[in-house]
């Protein structure tokens, strides 16, 4: 009884995690796609994560749709809280290990607050659009003790995840984790490509978000922080900057379909 319990408790695990990675990137979608229209003349917007909540709230039965991606984030987030806890991938307690299940455990707590965005657009006590929050908690970390060294290490410390990004779409490592057996080789080659190129794109944003915040700290001026939106504005607002702000774009459709493969095709331990 009790190994029949557990096999059914881990089978929840991984079915929780699993409908998180697609309502990730299900958002990454959204934002990836108001952006290229933006780009293209087609409509669309430049927004961050907490407006790609409100716009699909927007749609037919929006609210059932947001309430379906808030239960997916809420169990995205419950996933990373569990890699932290029960630690089922062996990451282990050497600084390595440490190191990423704290990312896991930063990562939970950014989902939790997009979780609880969404469910607030869903009872109507918040619109869910772009908002300032970059800014305020810049604002926040400045008037501390040695508050540029913390906002400066903050923006050095993303665009470090920015180079990263680069450094799994160059190695191709993050395909150990998936099981695409099933697929044919031309199937697989094209699965890659789509989460390579989105990888490059989220780790050109991670940048771009990194150097606003380094901008911030050496100004001491929160209002030169800034967010997805923002560094999608910035593109956009370069030479050639449709063309710019379409390329990254479609590298966010491509890398929120990279989220929703992980939700499909990724090895999930919970053991």
């Amino acid at each position: 009884m009790s190994q029949q319990l557990r096999y059914h408790s881990s089978s929840w695990v991984e079915r929780l995690a699993r409908f998180g990675y697609i309502s990730k990137g299900v958002v990454y979608g959204v934002v990836g796609i108001l952006a290229a229209q933006a780009a293209f003349g087609t409509g669309g917007r430049t927004t961050d994560t907490k407006g790609a909540l409100s716009t699909i709230a927007n749609q037919p039965f929006g609210k059932f749709l947001l309430a379906l991606v808030a239960i997916g984030l809420i169990g995205y987030v419950l996933w990373r809280f569990f890699q932290v806890i029960k630690d089922p991938e062996n990451k282990g307690n050497d600084a390595k290990g440490l190191a990423q299940r704290i990312g896991y455990a930063i990562n939970g707590f950014i989902y939790a607050g997009l979780a609880f965005s969404a469910i607030r657009i869903i009872s109507g006590s918040g619109d869910g659009g772009s908002s300032n929050s970059t800014e305020d908690w810049t604002a926040r970390l400045l008037s501390q003790p040695f508050g540029k060294w913390l906002v400066g290490t903050v923006g050095v410390f993303i665009i470090a995840l920015g180079f990263y990004q680069f450094y799994q779409a160059y190695s191709v490592k993050f395909r150990r984790e998936l099981d695409l057996s099933e697929l044919d080789h031309r199937e697989t080659q094209w699965l890659i490509g789509i989460c390579r190129f989105g990888l490059l794109a989220r780790g050109i944003v991670f940048c771009i978000i990194g150097w606003f915040l380094i901008q911030a700290a050496t100004q001491s001026n929160a209002a030169a922080a800034g967010g997805l939106d923002e560094a999608l504005q910035t593109l956009a607002q370069q030479p050639y900057g449709s063309w710019l702000l379409g390329i990254v774009a479609l590298g966010l459709v491509a890398y929120g379909i990279y989220t929703i493969i992980q939700g499909r095709y990724r090895r999930i331990t919970t053991g």
